[in-house]
């Protein structure tokens, strides 16, 4: 049977260790329409019993707001769900914090776990004009420094533990909190006397910074958050230019996939920057090395369904990352039709 120039596909599963299904092939034979060529093309997939394996990893150890999302995306369940658990770390200020990120519990408001939790309402379809200027940005306002951007982070004034990083954080204004929201505030068509002096600090830290921490995926999809939607155009489309040649420089992204911190912080791989292929930089990428890294993501979960990281402070914590990490590869493998469901 032929249909758009396809003959046959099928499918079957492979095992990496003796009686455990590690992946399945989907196997097709195409015909190239301009060249008349047979073509053989096969994809690796997530089997369904590793799938349920990481589903179950999730509901029994991640966080509550990744359950709610993962419910979200994967069972067809309300946001209001989701929306709820982002709220649990809401203080009275209107920021956000009590551990939004895992390294540390400190229950003061810090603008990155602010961001966070506009980027996670975003991500579900529950955000509105009203809501953000209401309950957000009463807080960014609050915090906007002189240049008219908002920190990265606090140092916590409380003595709950954290990562030591925390403790040493620069309070000035950065660009990986200030341009994510602005970008948001454009994407809902929202035009406030803050965002005139918060663009103008973006772009030029755009120009200070040029290629440095391209090699931070946390930092690089918050920049593309507000190139995607900001009005200057132009500029955009140059800044999105240079992003995509810096970012294929040599060094930048981990290679070697026997590396233990491939696709973790430091070593990212081209998932990292391209987790769909709607994602802005998915073009930079040979889809040689797009399949190269799904199948290594696929191949890197854990025998409890996990897939791991090397973060957390403490047994707990690292839990609560692996299941940032399991959410966010399932997320990714869905994306790209990766999972047998």
């Amino acid at each position: 049977m032929t249909k758009n120039n396809q003959i046959i596909a099928w499918s079957w599963s492979v095992s990496g260790a003796e009686e455990a299904e590690t992946a399945s092939l989907a196997f097709c034979i195409s015909v190239d329409p301009s060249t008349k060529q047979i073509v053989y093309q096969y994809s690796m997939k997530l089997t369904k019993k590793n799938y349920t394996k990481a589903r179950d990893f999730i509901l029994t150890n991640a966080r509550m707001i990744e359950r709610r999302l993962f419910e979200f995306h994967f069972e067809k369940e309300h946001p209001e769900g989701v929306f709820h658990a982002v709220y649990a770390y809401r203080n009275p200020d209107g920021g956000f914090g009590h551990g939004m990120e895992p390294d540390t519990a400190s229950p003061e408001s810090q603008p990155l776990f602010s961001v966070m939790a506009l980027e996670t309402l975003d991500e579900i379809n529950h955000l509105n004009a009203k809501l953000i200027q209401e309950d957000f940005m009463p807080y960014f306002e609050s915090i906007t420094t002189e240049r008219g951007g908002i920190p990265w982070m606090f140092k916590p004034k409380s003595t709950y533990p954290c990562e030591a990083h925390f403790k040493t954080v620069k309070e000035w204004a950065a660009l990986s909190t200030t341009a994510p929201l602005l970008g948001i505030l454009e994407k809902y068509e929202m035009d406030i006397p803050w965002m005139k002096r918060a663009e103008e600090f973006v772009w030029q830290e755009f120009d200070r910074i040029k290629e440095k921490h391209v090699f931070c995926y946390l930092c690089v999809p918050r920049w593309l958050n507000f190139l995607r939607h900001t009005r200057s155009r132009i500029k955009a489309r140059e800044t999105i230019q240079n992003l995509k040649k810096w970012i294929l420089t040599d060094g930048v992204m981990c290679t070697d996939q026997s590396d233990d911190g491939w696709g973790l912080y430091g070593k990212p791989h081209s998932l990292n920057y391209a987790p769909s292929p709607k994602s802005i930089l998915y073009p930079i990428f040979s889809q040689e090395t797009i399949d190269a890294d799904l199948e290594e993501l696929i191949n890197r979960q854990k025998s409890d369904g996990r897939w791991d990281t090397w973060y957390g402070i403490s047994e707990g914590t690292k839990l609560e990352w692996a299941g940032i990490q399991t959410l966010w590869v399932l997320k990714t493998l869905k994306n790209y039709e990766r999972i047998e469901i």
